[in-house]
């Protein structure tokens, strides 16, 4: 049987981690070399694959449209692409996304070695860039590479690319800097607006999960109110004792001091 997974910041060392997850192992090559923070793990992504997992079923068949097609989610800072991993083993479909300089780095390799070698039914997983400081009315759909930053050469419409609507909207490890909770927020905001659908019991938007260290306590709670009070979105905490029991689930049995002060919210369009 093999050994859980430490907590983020006692592997960022170890450039390549065997990660098991749930019966499968992910390897994840990462760089903790300073230039960017989406190239190693964090505690976020740990937590929130497993919080996923957990209520997957619950989520795939909560207010979903009619339509025969596989759940899909969208990832915001996919890093080095855990959650977006874990997502597709569990029958995601997956947009990950993150900048170009994370993508190049470690996202595309990540993705593309283990989902090569994924076994079961996995959900396609899709790497495009998407940059939040771009205003949404300037993004595309129809490039394969990026949503922000479309080549003019590669524009081809395609039924196959995925886009919205989305039926789940994750982030984790995103609110770290002053300067990039706006444009986070304003990325959420657009995607949840061009993926409400109509479901027999009417309109519905999609649920955002956000997933954060408190590190900054005053940072993280402006962000939430911005959220709240600029964006629309109802915020409520998942409350910690669920957390802890995805965790168990998952058999992550950490010390409160491995995780103290890792927090995941839900969000959806009041």
């Amino acid at each position: 049987m093999s050994s859980p997974p430490l907590p983020a910041h006692h592997t960022k060392h170890i450039p390549l981690l065997d990660y098991p997850f749930l019966g499968r192992r992910f390897a994840l090559r990462q760089l903790d070399d300073g230039k960017a923070n989406g190239t190693a793990l964090w505690l976020g992504a740990q937590c929130m694959s497993l919080y996923l997992a957990d209520i997957s079923t619950k989520l795939q068949h909560s207010g979903r449209s009619e339509s025969k097609r596989r759940p899909r989610a969208v990832e915001l800072g996919s890093g080095i692409g855990l959650t977006a991993l874990a997502l597709s083993s569990l029958g995601w479909d997956v947009l990950a996304t993150d900048v170009s300089n994370v993508i190049a780095a470690v996202l595309r390799e990540n993705i593309s070695t283990n989902a090569a070698v994924m076994t079961g039914d996995p959900g396609l997983i899709e790497v495009r860039e998407l940059d939040w400081t771009v205003p949404p009315s300037d993004w595309t759909w129809a490039d394969h590479e990026s949503i922000t930053s479309p080549s003019q050469t590669c524009l081809t419409e395609s039924s196959e690319l995925l886009r919205p609507p989305f039926d789940l909207i994750v982030t984790s490890d995103t609110l770290y800097t002053e300067s990039l909770c706006t444009p986070l927020l304003r990325s959420l905001h657009a995607l949840s607006a061009q993926s409400v659908q109509s479901t027999s019991k009417g309109s519905r938007s999609p649920p955002v999960y956000i997933c954060v260290e408190r590190r900054d306590p005053a940072l993280i709670n402006r962000a939430l109110s911005e959220a709240k009070d600029t964006w629309g979105f109802v915020v409520e905490r998942v409350p910690q004792k669920k957390l802890t029991k995805s965790m168990e689930k998952g058999a992550l049995v950490w010390t409160k001091d491995d995780w103290d002060g890792v927090e995941i919210w839900r969000m959806t369009l009041g």
